[in-house]
């Protein structure tokens, strides 16, 4: 949680960069909406998950004792998808100006030219991103997060650094390619060097007939197969945005900076406890694996509901402080964090369904969230383009809340039923608590905001003073009240959040 916290910071700098030098105009516009072409290939032809994936498989062989046949596998596979993923991107590469048309078919000519052309550099860094996720995996198994943590933060940095060196000569491509550049020498370079170092050895090996190759064709086919909203939402939402000026860069900037304590909750949560779900699933130890799952969930829900108030109250003063200046401006940072706050309303569920995919994912059972996302995803579409039609860009943001809702329920529901993870299992009773810390804390904070900005606006004090004053008051009152009401109400979490933080 404190790595993917970092690399979350990064991607603030990140963001804050190109909102400066962009805002929301053409440039960010079409690079925001560049990277949607190589996610959707990285989905459909890896299945998205090529960590997940490999994760299962190998925990199975290292159980076994079968390690070098792991190891020959995953030789095996890596060759096989290199020569399938490096195929598709050439294809890309060459069909990009007919998918921007139609994928993007809101942007006007020279807007839809220069998202072909940074479609263009991104695609490489797929096969870094997929053969990073297969070294990544071979480390997760053996229980080493370390490098997963820098391996973001290297991603992250290589934009800031290629804007820095670059920008000057060759404008918005310069942080499409110190992308390419991160995703080099971050996810791909260094999982492979530690990957290296922990006795791995890839060699370049062709066999149809390999029993990891089928494996793991057998567990990633109903990944690409289906589309699950937890990728496609950004998908979704880009599409409709672009026939709004601005919304696409607005939306994505709400949208990554809402993703970072959701990261550092869910996300880092479940890559870390992944390992653990299939070993348990391996051993047949299905109580252990069962109360494991359910008081994940349990616990980066409530923790999700507390972090999501605060976001909502401060969203705008916090919002303002960062990314107001250069090309960005007050209006922009005022219709950004609208945006964060609709989306921070769900994030309690992309939290608990990044465990609940992970249940299954353990069990080697793939094919029913495939089923599962892709019916969430095709009822969700009607709703995304009712709500744009008639709300405008916020709408997507309230469609995205409501089908996230739908995919949680969904998935928590089939584990339910196929007595995998049951719902009685789940701490109510702690969710509740922090629900209403969040609720009454979150209010005040957000009334006390609104005040205070009254007042440094009457007074004529500089926003940036205000926005920091804001800003300090509201996280101190926030955490007052919130802990107040946790302890009133007989929450052990104050206590065990002194006791982890060293402070009791």
């Amino acid at each position: 949680m404190v790595s993917t916290f970092m690399s979350r910071i990064i991607g603030l700098v990140r963001v804050k960069y190109i909102a400066w030098l962009f805002g929301s105009g053409v440039q960010a516009d079409a690079l925001n909406a560049a990277f949607v072409l190589p996610d959707m290939i990285s989905y459909f032809l890896v299945g998205g998950a090529a960590s997940i994936t490999f994760v299962t498989i190998l925990t199975r062989y290292r159980e076994a004792g079968r390690e070098a046949e792991g190891e020959r596998s995953l030789s095996v596979i890596l060759t096989t998808m290199y020569l399938v993923l490096g195929g598709a991107i050439v294809l890309a590469e060459i069909f990009a100006p007919w998918y921007v048309r139609w994928w993007f078919d809101g942007f006007d000519p020279q807007k839809a030219k220069l998202c072909v052309l940074l479609t263009r550099i991104l695609l490489p860094a797929q096969l870094c991103f997929f053969a990073g996720g297969v070294f990544g995996a071979v480390l997760l198994v053996r229980k080493q997060f370390s490098v997963q943590a820098v391996a973001p933060l290297i991603y992250g940095s290589g934009t800031i650094v290629g804007g820095l060196l670059l920008v000057k000569r060759i404008g918005v491509s310069s942080l499409a390619v110190g992308t390419v550049a991160g995703a080099f020498f971050g996810p791909f370079l260094l999982n492979w060097v530690f990957a290296r170092r922990a006795g791995t050895r890839y060699r370049m090996i062709l066999d149809w007939h390999d029993e990891g190759l089928r494996e793991w064709v057998r567990l990633s086919l109903p990944l690409m197969a289906g589309v699950s909203l937890v990728t496609a939402d950004n998908w979704i939402i880009a599409h409709f945005a672009s026939m709004t000026s601005g919304a696409v860069s607005l939306m994505a900037y709400a949208k990554q900076l809402f993703t970072a304590p959701m990261a550092m909750l869910a996300q880092a949560a479940g890559a870390a406890s992944l390992p653990f779900f299939a070993s348990l699933w391996t051993q047949q130890r299905r109580y252990e694996f069962a109360v494991s799952v359910a008081d994940s969930v349990s616990r980066v829900a409530s923790l999700s509901l507390l972090a999501a108030s605060g976001m909502i109250a401060l969203g705008w003063p916090a919002i303002d402080l960062v990314f107001t200046g250069g090309r960005f401006s007050p209006a922009e940072a005022r219709e950004c964090a609208a945006y964060f706050a609709v989306f921070s309303v769900s994030m309690f569920l992309w939290s608990a369904q990044a465990i609940y995919s992970r249940a299954f994912y353990a069990a080697s059972n793939t094919i029913v969230p495939m089923v599962a996302g892709t019916i969430v995803t095709a009822v969700s579409l009607p709703v995304y383009a009712a709500l744009y039609h008639h709300v405008g860009a916020m709408g997507l943001a309230f469609a995205s809340d409501l089908g996230i809702a739908l995919q949680t329920c969904t998935i928590a529901v089939l584990l339910h039923k196929r007595r995998m993870v049951s719902l009685a299992s789940l701490d109510y009773a702690e969710m509740g608590r922090c629900l209403l810390a969040a609720l009454v804390g979150g209010a005040v904070t957000w009334l006390l905001a609104r005040a205070m900005a009254g007042m440094f606006a009457h007074m004529g004090h500089s926003a940036r003073l205000g926005d920091l004053v804001i800003l300090l008051a509201g996280m101190a009152l926030w955490t007052a009240i919130a802990k107040w009401t946790l302890e009133k109400t007989g929450s052990a979490l104050p206590k065990v959040a002194m006791k982890r933080l060293g402070l009791a």
